[in-house]
């Protein structure tokens, strides 16, 4: 058994003999492909384009007023949840209503930090459309219904709302399209396509590896210690998934 004395003794030995050869070596080193970005679309205006603050009505019809609605923005969205780029956006996590400043808000901010020679952006969403009334302030009530302030556009969760593509990987977009999403007036996140996959098969992992099945449906179904007293028709509708 060598002791450490040893070891150190011989060391300075070698060194002060000169007997150390020393052996230059060359480490092989590995670096990922490049990205192939084969199936990317090009487009001719790769900006946001401005969207319209109202829409336009024939000159001979009124505006039409509608009631809230809130049922726009609740639960999930069915539709335009999926990318058709493949690649990276903007996703509300929750409800609520876009006015016509966030538009402009998304379009300036994406506008100013995208690299317009290797990305674009798309919209998913429609310009604002629908109509909010608003008395002015000082008048009793009565009097029927007040005149359109403003339009907004209701988003549901899982709505995709802005689209990146491009030349570019996700690192390149996720600083600006998370300052975008911090600014909506609901809960957003950035996500890519892998994100997207990634968060499907994880549901479908946990929904198949459960073994309780005392679950949310399962309960609110059977009106266990009767639960239908105090849920609500939304409860009954998404078993507690969404407000």
């Amino acid at each position: 058994m060598w002791s450490l004395k040893a070891v150190t003794q011989l060391c300075k030995n070698t060194v002060a003999s000169g007997n150390i050869s020393a052996i230059s070596t060359a480490g092989l080193k590995y670096f990922a492909p490049p990205i192939k970005y084969e199936n990317i679309e090009k487009v001719e205006r790769p900006k946001l384009r401005i969207m319209e603050r109202m829409p336009q009505y024939p000159p001979n019809l009124r505006p039409p007023k509608m009631q809230k609605r809130l049922r726009y923005m609740r639960g999930p969205e069915l539709v335009h949840n999926t990318l058709l780029h493949k690649q990276y956006a903007i996703v509300a996590t929750g409800g609520g209503r876009l006015r016509w400043g966030h538009y402009e808000m998304m379009r300036l901010t994406i506008g100013r930090k995208m690299n317009t020679d290797t990305m674009f952006a798309t919209w998913r969403i429609p310009a604002p459309w629908q109509p909010i009334t608003k008395k002015g302030q000082g008048q009793r009530m009565g009097g029927g219904k007040g005149a359109i302030d403003h339009y907004v556009t209701p988003i549901r969760a899982g709505r995709i709302i802005v689209e990146i593509a491009g030349r570019c990987e996700f690192i390149e977009v996720k600083g600006f399209l998370t300052q975008v999403a911090n600014q909506l007036p609901f809960k957003a996140t950035v996500v890519s396509q892998e994100m997207l996959d990634q968060q499907q098969v994880e549901e479908d992992l946990k929904e198949r590896s459960n073994e309780n099945p005392f679950t949310m449906k399962y309960v609110i179904q059977n009106n266990l210690n009767g639960c239908h007293r105090w849920l609500s028709p939304v409860d009954h509708k998404w078993f507690g998934k969404h407000l």
